[in-house]
């Protein structure tokens, strides 16, 4: 029970990162500067990590090293970037319904680079869950107007360069272990974009940020990112990364409850069937991918 708790804490937690990345964005803030300012304020924690899970271990390989700055690049800074600036123009809900869809994107690389092909139960799950966000991206395009197709295409690529960091990464998480890589490749994602930030913009423009968006970025770090990767690793530590999976099919839901709530976004009968037809094509993929030899 407690693992269960904290999958469903770390579920939560991690679907809170849209609404505030909204409520930034009513501040008149643009997203590279959104972005850096929640790297900074996460980036002690992750150095944090990244020592702690490196101590009494040998320092990291020159290929580790290059490994760790490719990951952190297009894993972390790349994927946070895309979809920092795809939240602009789409709901939240949309952009959590989009990025719950990854383990299809992830399955798909497999395919065109290993050859493995997707089960009957796998491409039947993937079918629902693509007709569920197209149900859902069709109603809000009607809705919201023009930029639509815009934030949703820079949310799905989004996705599918944290599917590439996840299919990479596998060898490196066996040699280096999960937290010591993460603290290191997202460590790296957080220079990025403070260096980002210092190109596009002069190094003052952060003291004319509002206050709030600075008590939102301080919140984003903390409780929307450095808090539910710790809880989800300890969920899968207590009961396996199945169940932690399963938990994580309310992250959808509670986004679209939470957006109801906080930012006014629309909810309609077609808003729950689309929602509702992800859910259940991402439950079925997963449960055929689990049950697949090999």
């Amino acid at each position: 029970m407690p693992g269960v708790l904290l999958a469903l804490a770390g579920t939560l937690t991690f679907s809170i990162k849209a609404i505030i990345v909204k409520l930034a964005y009513r501040h008149g803030v643009d997203p590279y500067t959104l972005i850096m300012l929640r790297m900074l304020f996460a980036l002690p924690f992750f150095l944090a990590m990244a020592w702690w899970a490196g101590r009494g271990k040998p320092p990291l390989a020159r290929d580790e090293w290059l490994a760790v700055c490719g990951l952190g690049f297009i894993g972390y800074y790349l994927s946070s970037t895309l979809d920092f600036a795809g939240l602009q123009y789409i709901t939240a809900s949309l952009e959590r319904l989009i990025i719950y869809i990854t383990p299809t994107l992830v399955m798909l690389l497999g395919w065109l680079l290993h050859g493995h092909r997707p089960g009957a139960g796998q491409t039947a799950g993937m079918v629902v869950s693509y007709a569920g966000v197209a149900l859902v991206f069709g109603l809000e395009a009607r809705l919201e107007g023009r930029h639509v197709p815009l934030g949703a295409l820079l949310v799905f690529v989004s996705c599918i360069t944290y599917a590439i960091y996840l299919v990479a990464s596998a060898r490196w998480v066996r040699r280096m272990g999960s937290l010591r890589l993460v603290g290191w490749a997202t460590s790296v994602a957080c220079l990025c974009c403070i260096a980002q930030y210092l190109v596009l913009h002069p190094a003052s423009s952060v003291l004319v940020v509002a206050p709030q968006v600075i008590g939102l970025s301080i919140l984003n770090a903390t409780l929307a990112t450095v808090v539910p990767v710790l809880l989800v690793m300890m969920a899968i530590e207590r009961v396996g990364a199945a169940l932690t999976a399963q938990v994580g099919m309310v992250g959808p839901l509670s986004t679209i409850f939470m957006g109801v709530a906080w930012l006014d976004e629309p909810f309609t009968a077609w808003t729950a069937v689309g929602t509702g037809l992800v859910v259940a094509g991402v439950f079925l993929f997963t449960r055929a991918a689990a049950r697949r030899p090999g």
